[in-house]
């Protein structure tokens, strides 16, 4: 918050001075032109400064309305960080409480220690999720390339978030060639596929069809196309490209009674950029599901094998 305040006063400042030299130069205009008209020279100046300070007020504006935003979107992200954390603390706590009861049967138990792993799990996801969001921030090292299976990935992926949320293997189709592979940072391709399967599959619970997930994948020209859709939620036109934004949730009662810290979307892009690819989502509007395009390019290119093999460090899938 400190960092924030010393951001903010720096276009505050700037304001004050120019509203006050603003003032100053119109003062002085009205003294010039009624004493003397023959001052052109001085006119011409001072209109050239008024425009100057024009700019500078404008700019202001525009960074104070940034800033606020931010703020904005910093105490939204509090918030969430507050729900994350108590809603599977207190229910870790009542689990334990319920745990030390003589009269309990061994099945009951038993969901109690799961509904403790599952709160376990949950609060290890969201603390990755915040380390990941500090890391691409800070990231300076660039990454490494290794040979990856793309269907043999996103296939993992799949797994462990039809088994976080407890939903049958058809909620996810996969449609990727067998033998479609890809050069590039295994972990970071990793991370975008779960933070976008997470929420296809997490904004498509809770509605009036079964959550239906696909994930395709065809070859271009040195590039990769991955598409990934829901049935979901959906997302307004004026919110798809602020999604991407750190710590933005779209203002919609469908979003805020999900969790979530508007982090997940923010690592995506800044990871996808970081691999060389763009990214971008589609939607028909609330309620009509979302489509995420990630392009990465398969860093393939033309030389021996001999020169490939001392460029990449190959892993075989």
């Amino acid at each position: 918050m400190v960092r924030t305040r010393r951001s903010i006063s720096i276009p505050i400042t700037l304001g004050v001075v120019s509203v006050a030299l603003s003032i100053a130069l119109l003062v002085g205009w009205i003294l010039v032109i009624v004493q003397d008209l023959s001052l052109i020279w001085l006119l011409a100046l001072g209109s050239a400064s008024f425009v100057v300070i024009i700019t500078v007020l404008v700019l202001f504006s525009v960074f104070l309305v940034r800033e606020i935003r931010m703020v904005n979107r910093q105490t939204g992200f509090v918030d969430s960080v507050t729900h994350e954390l108590k809603s599977p603390l207190a229910s870790l706590k009542l689990c334990l409480e319920t745990l030390e009861r003589d009269d309990l049967a061994p099945q009951q138990r038993v969901q109690l220690r799961q509904m403790m792993i599952d709160d376990v799990e949950r609060l290890s996801i969201f603390i990755e999720d915040v380390i990941e969001a500090s890391r691409v921030s800070h990231r300076r090292d660039g990454y490494s390339l290794a040979r990856v299976l793309l269907s043999e990935l996103v296939t993992s992926c799949a797994e462990g978030i039809l088994r976080y949320y407890k939903q049958a293997p058809e909620t996810i189709q996969i449609r990727i060639p067998a033998d479609l592979t890809l050069a590039t940072d295994k972990t970071a391709l990793e991370t975008v596929i779960k933070n976008v399967l997470d929420n296809a599959v997490k904004y498509s619970l809770g509605l009036d069809h079964p959550v239906e997930v696909t994930v395709e994948a065809e070859l271009e020209v040195r590039h990769v196309n991955i598409r990934i859709r829901d049935q979901g939620v959906g997302i307004l036109r004026q919110h798809q490209k602020r999604i991407f934004e750190r710590f933005f949730r779209a203002p919609h009662e469908s979003v805020r009674t999900r969790r979530g810290t508007g982090l997940g979307l923010f690592v995506v892009s800044s990871l996808v950029r970081m691999l060389g690819g763009k990214l971008r989502v589609s939607s028909e509007g609330l309620g009509r599901g979302t489509v995420v395009h990630i392009r990465v390019p398969t860093n393939d290119r033309e030389e021996t094998p001999a020169s490939r093999d001392a460029r990449l460090t190959v892993s075989e899938p």
